[in-house]
């Protein structure tokens, strides 16, 4: 296993993280811990999950998987998304009423004292930034939580994060979490750029497109019973589920096959092959999907493979023209009521 810097910090992580969304949902408990203690025994020692995953279970079953070795773990969680879909105006958010509640709750779903990194889950555009920064700066001094990151932050936003930190004698985050992958490579732009500007780590989810870059998607085939887009999966259908994307993934699949791989190891090592990269999120739902995964870590990448996914997306863009995450909307224009 290969260890990285996260930014400038002298934290080490493992350049797989292992994501924990599914667990508690799609994937139950004794799978979600023969996964936790597969990737720990590969030498994963970051974790990655959410307050909101399955309305919490995610971190309880995170929380009993590694109690016999929770200092072998750097956890991360998030706050930031409404508690239920009937949560109240304070049940969400960044306010320092919630973000001392939400980490409370985390820490006991979790089983444990304090939090590696505690994550904005998302950027709020209508609320300020400086509230939120203190509590989290408070939380540090307390030892609740040890450093903080962005999820799904514009550049600006980080910088003024930065700026925020700085001003109030609080160490800068010490990572983002951006989309990014071979169809939707919008965070080369500017976001990692204004990571490295910083010291901050990139930590990019989505690696395999939400399963897109599999291979296992046709256009005009219905998508296999046990799939995102079979299940519903809102996010997928919000963004990788493009045809654009689509056809993409077919000529990596095609591609990696000619290279002798798979196009689930070709997709996570090209994300890897970035150093501006500390870490790669990869969630998976069964067991033989984290096995899939560790190709990825061996697989040497050269110029060639480079041109050839230049050729499928220009650096800096997405599949699609005129695509925008809804995670990261268009601000630019406001007009009255």
């Amino acid at each position: 296993m290969d260890y990285r810097y996260l930014g400038r910090s002298a934290l080490k992580v493992s350049s797989l993280c292992l994501g924990a969304m599914m667990f508690g949902g799609e994937t139950d408990e004794p799978t979600s811990r023969r996964i936790i203690d597969a990737a720990f025994e590969q030498g994963v020692n970051f974790l990655d999950t959410a307050d909101v995953y399955h309305a919490g279970r995610s971190e309880e079953i995170v929380g009993r998987a590694i109690a016999q070795r929770r200092d072998d773990w750097v956890v991360a969680t998030k706050f930031g998304y409404p508690a239920s879909a009937t949560a109240r105006p304070n049940q969400q958010g960044q306010s320092r009423k919630w973000i001392f509640q939400t980490v409370d709750a985390s820490l006991e779903r979790l089983g444990t004292d304090y939090i590696d990194i505690l994550y904005f889950h998302r950027a709020l555009v209508d609320a300020p930034l400086e509230e939120a920064v203190r509590a989290i700066g408070d939380l540090i001094r307390q030892g609740k939580v040890r450093y903080f990151g962005v999820s799904n932050f514009r550049a600006w936003r980080i910088a003024e994060i930065v700026r925020l930190a700085e001003q109030m004698g609080i160490d800068r985050p010490v990572a983002i979490e951006p989309v990014y992958n071979m169809v939707d490579r919008t965070a080369e732009m500017e976001l990692m750029p204004a990571a490295a500007h910083y010291g901050i780590g990139v930590v990019p989810y989505s690696p395999l497109a939400r399963g897109v870059l599999t291979g296992k998607y046709a256009s005009g085939n219905a998508p296999p019973a046990d799939s995102r887009v079979a299940r519903g999966d809102k996010r997928i259908q919000q963004t990788e589920w493009r045809p654009e994307s689509l056809a993409i993934a077919q000529k990596v699949a095609a591609y990696a096959a000619e290279r002798g791989t798979t196009a689930i190891a070709f997709a996570i090592a090209w994300v890897l092959k970035n150093r501006l990269v500390s870490s790669a999120i990869a969630g998976p739902r069964t067991q033989a999907h984290w096995d899939s995964y560790m190709e990825a870590l061996t697989l040497q990448l050269g110029p060639d493979d480079e041109k050839f996914v230049d050729s499928l997306v220009p650096p800096g863009h997405a599949s699609t023209a005129g695509y925008t995450d809804p995670n990261y909307p268009v601000e630019g224009r406001r007009t009255s009521v």
